[in-house]
């Protein structure tokens, strides 16, 4: 049941609207790749704004489209696309259980989703990217990112620039950095493998739960900050666009962004601070709640050697401290206070058409017994969420230069990416407790991935 507090506008216009919010979403893109249609309203080939020539890593002029909301076609050409993905999935060891609700405990084959897009300019300075998505491996059509947005230029003083709200519901889905926790490496994973550990709220956490709105600007292609406040959307909204629901923040959520970038001939050069502090009720009850405060600093560098090659490498790094008052009262946390660390990095290199990737990513936590249990599979026997691994990359795409087959209406991206854990959830060996080693979880996964 809904938290028992005065209610508030999104509350009212949550309840009153959520056929409606279904529909916009029906009618919108998908936020994990590359989207023809803004190619085709553009003039400008996928590689002008991605890196590699599909998928989400933006270039220098992709993160400027991104800011300017998205509208510099005019509403030119065909706004329509799709997008699917076709996988498969290899544990190193079975699972002990099926990994998914219509698949086996390894090898499994799976349409992993299917969106449709509505992407690209909307009306004088308003543009969309939002999203919907039909997974086989849930069999449901699901809300996901949503990011609607007003940019006009501006000049204040000497310094002209781009100004822009964004309204969106996942923190950090409207960031126009890859280094960024909502973008960065890997940008396609199977969701048929072991969950490892925790993460971070920043990383997801609230993602297509909340709805919130973003005033940022961006001045002299270098200086980069904005300010917005998130709000869970009521339990009957998320059921009616079958989202997840972790429970209702409290109040207002903050976020911030700031950036700088330096730029010159054939690079980018980027440095960042994101920030979130949230009282998430967990059972949408009043009473105490656990506190998140979020503080993460990335980088990003890119080198664009003409049409011969490029570059890319990006870092991130995120503290989280909680207190967990909620959990203690509850007896579900054996501490009231504690934190969560998250490490990532990667370099990308991509040759014309074929790429390589290698990525590093290590999350550490404090001791819980009572947070972290022994349990097979996804438990901790060590009371511990520690993971870490390495990740390796190659793709081959074919599509996505001005002079590509049917381009810009074909984009295809075929891809090998092998995940290695030197540590999952605690430990490196016998980590659940249930004879369960990091190594067992290691994942082959072969993706196909389409979009027109």
């Amino acid at each position: 049941m809904d938290t028992p507090c005065k209610p508030s506008l999104i509350r009212h216009f949550g309840r009153r609207w959520a056929p409606l919010l279904l529909l916009v979403s029906c009618l919108a893109p998908f936020a994990a790749g590359a989207v023809p249609s803004f190619s085709r309203q553009t003039g400008v080939a996928c590689g002008g704004c991605h890196v590699g020539g599909f998928g989400p890593q933006l270039t220098a002029f992709g993160r400027e489209f991104k800011i300017g909301g998205y509208t510099l076609g005019s509403g030119k050409g065909t706004p329509l696309s799709v997008m699917d993905v076709e996988s498969f999935t290899q544990t190193k060891k079975d699972q002990p259980e099926e990994a998914g609700p219509h698949d086996g405990t390894n090898n499994n084959f799976s349409i992993q989703e299917v969106s449709l897009f509505l992407a690209g300019d909307l009306g004088a300075h308003v543009g969309s990217f939002t999203q919907v998505t039909y997974s086989d491996i849930d069999r449901k059509v699901v809300m996901d990112n949503m990011d609607l947005r007003y940019a006009t230029p501006v000049h204040w003083g000497n310094h002209p620039g781009q100004f822009g709200v964004s309204v969106n519901n996942n923190p950090g889905i409207q960031d126009p950095w890859n280094s960024s926790a909502a973008w960065r490496f890997p940008y396609i994973a199977s969701e048929l493998v072991p969950e490892a550990g925790v993460s971070t709220l920043l990383e997801g956490g609230l993602a297509q739960q909340v709805l919130g709105a973003t005033a940022y600007a961006f001045l002299d292609g270098k200086y980069y900050g904005e300010l917005g406040f998130y709000q869970s959307l009521p339990s009957s909204v998320l059921r009616t666009l079958n989202a997840d629901d972790s429970g209702s923040l409290s109040g207002l959520t903050p976020y911030y962004r700031l950036d700088y970038t330096l730029g010159g001939k054939g690079y980018s050069l980027s440095f960042g601070l994101t920030g979130l502090d949230a009282r998430l009720h967990p059972d949408r009850q009043s009473g105490p709640t656990d506190h998140y405060r979020d503080l993460g600093a990335d980088l990003s560098y890119q080198y664009l050697a003409g049409s011969s090659y490029v570059i890319a490498v990006d870092a991130s790094a995120i503290h989280e401290t909680q207190n967990r008052d909620a959990a203690y009262a509850a007896g579900d946390a054996e501490h009231a206070g504690g934190h969560i660390d998250s490490f990532n990095i990667d370099a990308s290199y991509y040759r014309t058409h074929y790429g390589v990737s290698l990525g590093y990513f290590d999350r550490t936590g404090d001791h819980d017994a009572l947070l972290y249990q022994a349990a097979p599979l996804e438990g901790s026997r060590t009371g511990k969420p520690d993971s870490a691994g390495t990740i390796v990359q190659v793709d081959w795409t074919p599509f996505g230069q001005s002079d590509s087959w049917k381009s810009p209406w074909a984009n295809l991206r075929l891809g090998v990416q092998y995940t290695a854990y030197s540590k999952f959830n605690g430990a490196g060996h016998d980590y659940d407790g249930y004879g369960r080693n990091a190594a067992d979880n290691d994942t082959l996964f072969l993706f196909l991935w389409n979009a027109f």
